[in-house]
């Protein structure tokens, strides 16, 4: 009966332990998920689809218009990420190798919250850019928090916390990586998307058009992509034999350059709403990336180590 008992006893240690890593990759896959189709909604303009909240027109099924099945699947996606976002926090609290996760898991459950408060304010703002903007931002905070917690889950035995691998260029670029995402989701709300058909100048603006959003949102789209490859290149000497680290930062410069042709053609083709969306689907994945190379800096003491050598 004791052996039977310290076998059960070892079989529920080990299962939290196991289960972190893949509760936090689903996370924060559906997080992106949510993020691409947060977008298509916005530039669908079919954020209005459902002017009630939370339910549809007062239904919980699917609806027969375009804009309101998309709207009620953004919000049934929400639920589903929910559920995945307090089960990690939960597993990351019962584990005993992986407890460095609770932390970021638990302010992404915290914030799955504010961010579906911030949809209801949405709607009942009737969309207005300052509340999209706000609820895009806090949509890649959450991603950003979802992938930490996935980042320390898996890297849980390489080391504790050392925010200060980060370095001063991560910090930099995190902060102006938001808030070109903020400066672009204006243009979008705006209406400004389509007043400037020319790139990278604004040579062939509108005329009366709101091309101030546009010269704003490339003037930060410049000195975000100068923070990333600065990121990059102050942490790659001490980052030598760290291969995972050095393909990681190899894919944010090739996500940079993607992110900005495809900016370009957002421009070109004056916003087409495939364009913003594709756009933003590569925004949220060089965040996504971004946050990952930090957050394993920040699990590894040794860079910091060789920085300062």
């Amino acid at each position: 009966m004791t052996w039977w008992a310290n076998v059960r006893t070892k079989a529920l240690e080990v299962r939290p332990d196991r289960s972190v890593g893949v509760l936090a990759i689903a996370s924060m896959i559906l997080s992106y998920g949510l993020v691409v189709l947060g977008s298509t909604v916005r530039v669908t303009n079919s954020g209005m689809g459902c002017p009630s909240w939370p339910l549809c027109y007062g239904h919980y099924g699917p609806v027969d218009q375009y804009n309101a099945l998309l709207e009620q699947s953004h919000r049934y996606l929400v639920s589903v990420v929910t559920i995945a976002v307090f089960a990690t926090a939960l597993a990351a609290y019962r584990s005993h190798t992986r407890r460095i996760a609770l932390v970021p898991a638990a302010t992404g459950a915290g914030l799955i919250l504010v961010q579906a408060g911030l949809g209801a304010v949405t709607v009942f703002a009737n969309n207005a850019p300052w509340t999209v903007a706000v609820h895009l931002v806090v949509g890649f905070i959450f991603f950003g928090a979802t992938t930490v917690t996935a980042v320390v889950a898996l890297r849980a035995g390489h080391g504790q916390w050392s925010v200060g691998s980060v370095g001063r260029w991560g910090w930099v670029a995190l902060v102006t990586t938001l808030a070109l995402v903020v400066a672009g989701t204006l243009v979008v709300g705006t209406g400004a998307g389509d007043d400037c058909p020319s790139w990278p100048l604004c040579t062939h603006s509108a005329p009366g058009g709101m091309i101030a959003w546009q010269l704003v949102h490339r003037a930060v789209a410049g000195i975000a992509g100068i923070s990333l490859i600065g990121f990059v290149a102050s942490n790659w000497r001490a980052t030598a034999g760290w291969h995972r680290w050095r393909i990681g930062a190899a894919a944010l410069v090739g996500l940079l350059a993607a992110a900005a042709a495809i900016g370009a053609g957002t421009a070109l083709s004056r916003a087409t709403a495939g364009w913003q969306d594709f756009h933003l689907a590569m925004a949220a994945a060089l965040w996504g990336v971004l946050v990952t190379l930090v957050a394993m800096l920040a699990t590894d003491g040794s860079a910091q180590q060789a920085r300062q050598a």
